[in-house]
């Protein structure tokens, strides 16, 4: 059976793309018109910025184009990651970048830096590298660097390029519906993505239910979106 095509939005002009072909949209859609009188060009210059990939590392299927200014901090990216993606408890997180860990409340023991270092001094193109939220229900994050965003973005912000669409998961139960509800004691045993009828009938209860959303973190902790 053929997997089905992983699509998303581009968030720049709107339009849909799938994940193969996002990466190549974005270089074009991110050019400036050439039409564009210069009159109505930006007024103050725009940072330049790091073209990242962000996805799932067990769950491809949730993925992140962004953009984010070479002068700025890595604190910034897992403050966005976290906003985006991951946070529900206030868990610990840390990036590893070439074998060295960098985390949002550095431990002595696991010999971490703080997150307060500039992107310039640890990334270049080309270079892949992981994000861990949690470090007991951990969700695993795979970070590339495609390139230079000549683009660049305003301010210090970090910028959403692209984001996939919610995948859709049959019910496991009825098999018919799309899943709605997860019960986190059921999902283990691959009968926990509930539609909305079956999570009615549910004999765990909803005090047991998580919503499914879409990130990586979906059914995990609790995690809500």
């Amino acid at each position: 059976m053929s997997q089905p095509t992983l699509m998303g939005i581009c968030s720049l002009c709107g339009k849909g793309f799938s994940r193969r072909s996002m990466t190549q949209h974005l270089k074009s859609c991110s050019l400036p018109d050439p039409m564009l009188p210069a009159a109505a060009a930006p007024a103050k210059p725009r940072n330049r910025s790091f073209h990242l990939f962000v996805d799932g590392r067990y769950g491809k299927e949730y993925w992140l184009h962004l953009a984010v200014p070479v002068g700025g901090s890595l604190d910034s990216v897992g403050y966005f990651l976290r906003k985006i993606w991951l946070e529900c408890c206030g868990h610990l997180s840390a990036f590893t970048i070439e074998g060295k860990r960098y985390a949002y409340q550095p431990l002595d023991d696991l010999e971490e830096s703080g997150m307060d270092v500039r992107l310039s001094r640890i990334l270049q193109p080309g270079m892949v590298f992981t994000f861990e939220y949690d470090y007991g229900s951990t969700t695993e994050l795979r970070l590339k660097v495609l390139g230079l965003w000549d683009r660049g973005t305003g301010g210090d912000a970090v910028e959403l390029l692209a984001r996939n669409n919610a995948p859709q998961v049959a019910c496991q139960q009825c098999g018919k519906q799309p899943a709605t509800q997860i019960c986190t004691d059921c999902q283990c045993r691959g009968r926990g993505w509930l539609c909305e009828d079956c999570a009615d009938k549910h004999e765990c209860g909803s005090e047991m239910f998580l919503p499914v959303v879409n990130s990586p973190r979906v059914g995990v902790c609790a995690y809500c979106g």
